[in-house]
């Protein structure tokens, strides 16, 4: 029984001498603290952390006041720390870290300052279009690019729009002695709203400012082909994420549209993404350029009349082009079995673009329009469906009148162009579309690479890549990226 004991004793002493399981766990807690952004917008921010315990201690100074406002332990939840403050100082700065519970290296410290005040309300300037109020003429017109002056103390950024469209935000460096110069396009010729509001480094937003000016209807309007934005160079066309058509200028450096097609307003109601579009088309609207359009599969040509400056009104989708009853054999009668289109501009004395379109697999001309787009010629160009897995390109013009019309061999991705010669008498011979293989080979363009190639109506090429990044040629070569596409 005694030897017992002396067992049971020892036993005791030792459980006594080791320190509690907790107490050896505290001691290997770490801590990590979310360091938020340099100046925060809000009184009460919330500040995070983890720890591999169940606790920490918070600290929080105020370094304007040069004071310790929080020492406290704060428990944590999952490993996961959050703490509100109580309201703090506007435009002072702090400091805050977390500690181990039970001691230990504590994180480093986190900083930031406190900015609840909107930026003013931005004052706006423009020469080119002055304000309503001023009395002065503006000395460009509605469809022209205007240099507005933007400024705002405290702001770092500015977010404007015209009418109910956002049509940009511009950032500066903080401090800035001047505010921004910014382009704007008024696309309706009248009065005018540009809605400016400044944005501080904190991301607090001023009150609107409201500048109305007016933008004079231009006398002698200049046009281009495919120009749809009246802009007097052609346009880019392509849908964003949404399916929604966006009008993109090629005299920008960068994707931002200078218009946008609603995607109810597609020939299917839908999407602009599945469509043919033809920009270079009816010339009702010069300088504009009104679109056409099919929805593969679908029996009509649609015509989407430009009212103003690529602002295309719900409810202006015309049906339009019927063919003629005489028509080459393999022929369709509407456009059911029309799978690409692409606009050739004026072949004759017709206002009214003539068309390629592909049919079975076969070229199909389309020339001399009637009113409403009736074609009164139907030429089948190919047979034997000679351009199965070739992708046409819209051409570009000679001077003289002449097309080069180019397609893509999609397996190879190898392009190739094909002289469309304009004789004295205004004809045009299209022999070389007979078969893909008269072609001349231009360039070669992978469709992984590059899945969307096509060309605006001074024939240089666009492309969107499988990133959705805008990539414009001059011509077929020197490629530059404007970056992503919405």
């Amino acid at each position: 029984m005694s030897s017992y004991r002396r067992v049971l004793a020892v036993t005791t002493v030792l459980a006594a001498a080791l320190p509690a399981q907790a107490a050896v766990a505290a001691q290997h807690d770490t801590v990590t603290a979310a360091c938020t952004a340099d100046l925060l917008s809000t009184a009460t921010p919330t500040l995070t952390g983890t720890t591999t315990g169940t606790a920490a201690r918070f600290g929080l100074w105020d370094l304007t006041a040069d004071r310790k406002l929080v020492d406290r332990q704060v428990a944590a939840a999952d490993g996961a720390l959050a703490v509100t403050t109580d309201p703090l100082t506007d435009g002072h700065r702090y400091e805050w870290r977390f500690w181990p519970q039970g001691g230990g290296k504590p994180t480093a410290k986190c900083g930031f300052g406190v900015d609840t005040t909107p930026p003013a309300v931005p004052t706006v300037s423009s020469t080119d279009f002055p304000a309503s109020t001023s009395g002065q003429t503006a000395l460009k017109y509605a469809g022209q690019y205007g240099t507005f002056t933007l400024a705002s103390e405290g702001a770092v950024c500015y977010q404007y729009s015209l009418g109910s469209l956002s049509v940009g935000w511009n950032c500066q460096s903080p401090g800035a002695a001047t505010g921004p110069t910014v382009q704007v396009r008024p696309t309706y010729w009248g009065t005018n709203v540009l809605t400016v509001q400044a944005v501080d480094a904190a991301g607090n937003v001023s009150q609107p400012a409201s500048y109305t000016f007016y933008a004079p209807s231009n006398p002698n309007p200049v046009s281009a082909p495919g120009d749809v934005d009246g802009d007097a160079v052609p346009d880019i066309l392509v849908p964003d994420a949404a399916g929604n058509l966006q009008v993109i200028s090629t005299d920008r450096s960068d994707t931002t549209p200078t218009s946008v097609v609603r995607a109810s307003q597609a020939p299917d109601g839908v999407s602009w993404a599945s469509a043919e579009t033809v920009s270079r088309g009816y010339d009702n609207h010069a300088p504009n350029a009104d679109l056409l359009a099919i929805s593969p599969g679908g029996t009509y040509l649609y015509l989407f009349q430009n009212v103003d400056y690529g602002a295309f009104a719900t409810g202006s989708t015309l049906v339009r082009g019927s063919r003629p009853a005489t028509r080459p054999e393999g022929v369709a009668a509407d456009w059911s079995a029309t799978t690409q289109l692409i606009g050739l501009g004026r072949l004759g004395t017709r206002t009214s673009s003539s068309l390629l379109a592909v049919e079975g697999d076969d070229l199909v001309l389309l020339t001399d329009p009637g009113v409403q787009y009736r074609y009164r010629t139907v030429t089948k160009l190919s047979t034997g469906g000679a351009w199965a897995g070739h992708r046409l390109i819209e051409p570009a013009t000679a001077p003289d009148g002449s097309l080069t019309v180019r397609a893509r061999e999609l397996a190879t991705g190898e392009l190739r162009e094909y002289a469309v010669p304009k004789a004295a008498d205004g004809t045009y011979d299209f022999s070389a579309l007979a078969s893909p293989a008269n072609g001349t080979v231009a360039g070669t363009f992978p469709v992984a690479q590059y899945p969307t190639l096509r060309s605006t109506a001074d024939g240089n090429l666009y492309a969107v890549t499988a990133e959705r990044h805008l990539v414009v040629f001059t011509g077929t070569t020197a490629p530059k990226d404007r970056g992503l596409l919405r």
